[in-house]
């Protein structure tokens, strides 16, 4: 019997790429919830049914273009983290990424805030746990950042932001593990391209760059899916995390 996968999409543009392909070589089934269509897009204050998260065995939270303290999407926002404080009581794993981190942070205790440093393409992310988020090279595109919730251990960071932290059966990154070349040819063509480009970055370098380094980012988007299963979602690491 396979497990149950929630993906929760904010939006169109956020596909699971390498992350959804590895809970899939791992045994899950995974039903995706999108937030907000394509045609909402400029306008994402929508309502929306989400599903009962402790009604599956793992929850992913994808990566929004919007700020977690926007009032633009508190509409969907707020239930959303009721739903996360459920699976969080029940103890469902949950993997959150970039606004999903975020989600996590300011759910869980912690705070969401302008960064004084936005990323924006690849950097380098130090790990205190290789276990769980291996060092290097990660995807990055955020103008906030989180404090970490009282009592969760932060376990990545580099000099703009905190980059991943565990709580329990939580796990948060700042970064995109999913991210693919086709992947960032859609967030570009999605007006990304104009953000980057007014952020002071090379837009064709980026490219080039994410072509040259996917084979190894799929690896380590792999085994981060393996890190979270087998040491953050079977809470190995006490309750003190």
């Amino acid at each position: 019997m396979s497990l149950r996968l929630l993906v929760i999409q904010h939006d169109h543009a956020s596909p699971l790429g390498p992350v959804a392909e590895r809970f899939a070589e791992r045994g899950y089934d995974a039903t995706s919830h999108l937030v907000v269509p394509a045609a909402r897009f400029h306008d994402p204050g929508v309502e929306t049914e989400f599903p009962d998260f402790t009604r599956f065995d793992a929850v992913v939270l994808m990566g929004a273009p919007w700020s977690a303290y926007d009032e633009l999407v508190a509409s969907w926002v707020v239930p959303e983290r009721d739903r996360l404080r459920g699976a969080d009581e029940a103890g469902v794993p949950v993997l959150g990424i970039c606004f999903g981190g975020q989600l996590l942070a300011s759910t869980l205790g912690g705070a969401v805030g302008p960064s004084a440093h936005p990323e924006i393409g690849w950097t380098h992310v130090a790990s205190d746990d290789e276990a769980i988020v291996p060092s290097g090279r990660w995807f990055q595109w955020h103008y906030d950042r989180w404090r970490v919730p009282p009592g969760a251990r932060e376990i990545a960071r580099n000099a703009a932001a905190s980059q991943a932290f565990v709580l329990r059966r939580n796990l948060a990154v700042q970064f995109h593990p999913e991210l693919t070349s086709g992947m960032l040819a859609g967030w570009l063509g999605n007006g990304g391209a104009a953000k980057a480009a007014a952020g002071g970055v090379d837009v064709p370098e980026l490219v080039a760059a994410t072509r040259a380094g996917e084979a190894a980012a799929r690896t380590r988007a792999r085994l981060l899916v393996d890190g979270f299963l087998d040491v953050v979602a079977t809470g190995v690491l006490g309750p003190e995390c």
